[in-house]
C-alpha cells in the first residue's frame, strides 16, 4: 500500500491575519468621527456643533492610550490608527471649520492660513511619531496638536456664540490660526502631565481645586475653555523666556 501523501498546508499559520484590539480603537474610531462630523457640520454653518465634536474629540483621544494601557492592548495598528486619527480631527477638521466660518472671506490668505495649520499638524504629528522614543517623557515639543485644535476651535465657539460674524472677525481668527501652525512645529516645550502619578495620594485642597475647576468651565464653556487653552499655548513661550533669563544669569555669575 503506498504511502499517504503529505496534506498541502492551506495557510501558514504564520501568515495568518492578526486581529486588532477593539476597546482602544473603539475610542479612536469614536475621536475620528468627532473630526469627520465637526467638517460636515461646518460645512451646514453650524460652527458651534463643529467646535464641540472637536473638543468632545479631543477627551476622545487622551482616553484611547489609557485604556491601552490600562488593558493591555497597546500595539504598532492602534498607534499607527491614532496618528491617522488626530490627523483629521486635530489638524484637517480645524483648518476647515476657520476656514468655512472666517477665513473664506480673505480669498488667499485665508487659505494659505488654513493649509499653514493642517501642514504644521502633520508635521508636528510626524515628528512625535519619529522622536516618542528620544524626547523627555514630561515635555512635548511644540503644541500638541489637540490643544492647537481646541485655541482653534475654541475661538470659533467663543467668537460666535458671541455674535461676531466670520466676516467681523477673520483678522482674529488669521492670527490664532497662523499661531497655532507655527508653535506646532517649534522646538517650544510644553508641560506634558505624564509625570502626575493618579495612584499616589494628593493634599486634600486637590479636590475642591478640581470640583471649583468644572464649576468654572460649566459657567461658560466656550469662553473658559479658549481662555485655558490660549494660557497654554503662552505658557511655553513664557517659560522658554524664564529658561532664557536663567541661562543668562547662570552665564553672568560664571564670569
Amino acid at each position: 500500500m503506498p504511502a499517504p501523501r503529505p496534506r498541502k498546508v492551506l495557510m501558514n499559520p504564520e501568515l495568518r491575519r492578526r486581529g486588532i484590539y477593539i476597546l482602544p480603537n473603539l475610542f479612536t474610531t469614536a475621536a475620528l468621527f468627532g473630526g469627520f462630523y465637526a467638517i460636515v457640520q461646518a460645512m451646514n454653518g453650524r460652527f458651534e456643533y463643529s467646535a464641540v465634536a472637536i473638543f468632545i474629540a479631543m477627551v476622545l483621544d487622551g482616553l484611547d492610550g489609557r485604556v491601552a494601557r490600562l488593558t493591555h492592548t497597546q500595539s504598532a495598528f492602534g498607534a499607527e490608527y491614532d496618528s491617522l486619527s488626530d490627523m483629521v480631527s486635530f489638524g484637517a477638521a480645524p483648518a476647515l471649520v476657520v476656514y468655512e466660518w472666517a477665513l473664506k472671506g480673505m480669498g488667499q490668505l485665508g487659505w494659505i492660513a488654513a493649509f499653514i495649520y493642517c501642514a504644521s499638524a502633520a508635521l508636528r504629528l510626524a515628528r512625535f511619531n519619529t522622536n516618542v522614543d528620544v524626547v523627555d517623557k514630561r515635555y512635548f515639543q511644540g503644541l500638541p496638536s489637540p490643544a492647537a485644535a481646541a485655541l482653534v476651535a475654541g475661538l470659533v465657539w467663543v467668537l460666535h456664540d458671541l455674535k461676531f460674524t466670520g466676516e467681523e472677525a477673520h483678522w482674529y481668527a488669521f492670527i490664532i490660526t497662523i499661531f497655532a501652525g507655527v508653535t506646532m512645529v517649534s522646538n517650544i516645550r510644553y508641560w506634558s502631565g505624564k509625570d502626575i502619578n493618579l495612584r499616589r495620594s494628593v493634599p486634600f485642597m486637590v479636590v475642591p481645586a478640581i470640583g471649583l475647576g468644572y464649576a468654572l468651565v460649566s459657567s461658560y464653556p466656550p469662553g473658559v475653555l479658549f481662555i485655558l487653552f490660549l494660557a497654554y499655548a503662552l505658557s511655553g513661550y513664557v517659560l522658554e523666556l524664564w529658561r532664557w533669563l536663567q541661562r543668562g544669569k547662570t552665564a553672568a555669575t560664571s564670569k
